[in-house]
């Protein structure tokens, strides 16, 4: 995995490197070797998530079809300008 430092911003290329290794899924397999998991205890972890997903595409299929209402979409305020001198 590689990121670019522009103009010495090593601040905005750390948030970039962070974000990369989230979007992998580097913390969650970094959290999850801290101890060791049984393969009982890793099988219904995966089953939960499978069932998870499954509910979670179930329900969007069902916002889609209209059967279920649309989520509700936030609103963002604008921002206010700071007052000038």
């Amino acid at each position: 995995m590689q990121v670019l430092v522009r103009d010495n911003n090593v601040e905005q290329a750390m948030r970039v490197l962070k974000k990369k290794l989230q979007r992998e899924g580097v913390f969650r397999e970094m959290k999850a070797r801290r101890a060791y998991e049984k393969p009982s205890e890793k099988r219904a972890r995966e089953k939960s998530e499978a069932v998870r997903r499954t509910r979670k595409a179930a329900r969007k299929q069902a916002q889609r079809e209209g059967l279920l209402p649309a989520p509700k979409k936030k609103v963002i305020a604008p921002r206010r300008a700071a007052p000038q001198v």
